[in-house]
């Protein structure tokens, strides 16, 4: 393989994980935030963690950013994310039970509002994080299609629609 190759995998977009490295990097915090501070708190206690391990790893992210909901052109509500790390992915800490389609379905809702790609979500309730990544694809953007949002489980094992 000559230099040339070797720069282009380097610098290859990947399109089957948009964020990768950014989810990655809010998922690394994420465990930090659970192993020092342990599991079951309040959700707030979780996303102001978050933003102080953002700060220490000079994550560029937002807090509390406002977004109007829009229907048929005119602002009927606001959405009011807990996170934006990366300017591109959403971050919404959970203390549940688990994590179920009622929460995907939010976070899918929460892609289309703010136009952004991924959406995390983290849920603090037990000793082991659970999380599930959350893509929003061109036919979710035009709400041309049905059915489940695209998502990556801890396990990396996509659900079947």
């Amino acid at each position: 393989m000559d230099r040339e190759d070797q720069l282009d995998l380097q610098t290859r977009q990947d399109d089957a994980h948009p964020c990768k490295y950014e989810t990655g990097a809010v998922l690394g915090c994420a465990f930090e935030v659970l192993n020092t501070l342990g599991h079951g708190l309040k959700e707030t206690c979780y996303e102001n963690s978050l933003v102080v391990d953002f700060k220490h790893q000079g994550i560029a992210f937002d807090q509390q950013q406002r977004f109007d909901v829009l229907y048929k052109g005119e602002a009927v509500g606001e959405f009011i994310p807990d996170l934006i790390a990366f300017r591109s992915v959403i971050v919404d800490a959970k203390c549940i039970d688990r994590i179920t389609d009622h929460e995907r379905g939010q976070m899918l809702n929460y892609l289309k509002i703010t136009g952004l790609p991924v959406g995390l979500i983290l849920n603090f309730k037990r000793p082991r994080l659970e999380w599930e990544r959350v893509v929003l694809t061109p036919g979710d953007k035009l709400n041309l299609r049905g059915g489940s949002p695209q998502t990556d489980a801890d396990n990396d094992q996509r659900p079947r629609s």
